[in-house]
């Protein structure tokens, strides 16, 4: 897949291949979070014993943003695949443009889950793939670069829904169309939804979590990741998560 050549993003094999090389990257993701406890210190926000001056937020927040101001001086949400967290912070890129093709439709920069994708990883994941629940001081700026590459891998992954829908609509312009106007988001989501495609996804996940969450040449090492929690998260929050994108998007696509 070449964003600067539209004709390779929206063939279902490259968003395919594009999405399973994804859920490597999260599941390692996940893994490395797995050493730390779920220190919800890093997550609290004007916590008096991570003291910030006078920024409003949590230190994960001020840490993704600080990171996010430096990475979007290196061009990286220029990407049409990437998502800022805080899209009122960024700066212009020291690097030249690339000038990618427009390949989304124009309203795709209202479309960011980035606040709810925040607040279902805390609430939800990090309880899920922590080593336990507790805090450790010394592992808060560890605590919080992890987290934050979870973050923008869940972000990635969740907010390509919008060239899933992309993909979608122009396959079948005449039928998204309408249900656009008609404003059917019941319809929408039945027909962007595959059953079939999502079962396969929770089968391949299963078997990742099984060969990568242990250490294959020591059989008695404790599991890192779970498939059952690997299950859980995908089927319960970043699948749904997804057609929520693709729905919005969708419904924004004739504007």
């Amino acid at each position: 897949m070449d964003f600067t050549k539209p004709e390779t993003v929206f063939k279902l094999e490259n968003i395919r291949n594009e999405l399973v090389k994804m859920e490597d990257s999260i599941i390692f993701q996940f893994i490395e979070r797995s050493h730390f406890p779920t220190n919800h210190n890093v997550y609290i926000a004007n916590n008096e014993k991570l003291p910030l001056g006078k920024f409003d937020g949590s230190f994960l927040d001020w840490a993704l943003m600080h990171l996010e101001i430096t990475e979007s001086q290196l061009r990286r949400f220029e990407s049409p695949d990437e998502t800022p967290f805080f899209p009122d912070k960024i700066l212009d890129s020291i690097l030249p443009s690339i000038n990618y093709p427009q390949i989304l439709a124009p309203s795709t920069e209202s479309v960011n889950y980035n606040n709810k994708i925040k607040n279902m990883y805390i609430k939800e994941i990090v309880p899920l793939v922590s080593k336990y629940d507790g805090d450790d001081a010394n592992n808060y700026g560890s605590v919080a670069m992890t987290d934050i590459q979870c973050l923008q891998s869940l972000s990635r992954r969740i907010h390509f829904g919008r060239f899933v829908a992309e993909s979608k609509f122009r396959s079948d312009v005449e039928l998204y169309t309408t249900l656009i106007k008609n404003k059917d988001v019941d319809g929408i989501m039945e027909h962007i939804t595959n059953s079939a495609v999502e079962e396969k996804i929770l089968q391949r996940l299963t078997t990742k979590a099984e060969v990568y969450g242990v250490d294959p040449t020591n059989k008695d090492s404790e599991r890192k990741i779970t498939p059952e929690y690997l299950v859980k998260i995908y089927k319960e929050f970043v699948i749904p998560m997804t057609k929520e994108v693709e729905v919005e998007y969708l419904l924004k696509r004739l504007d």
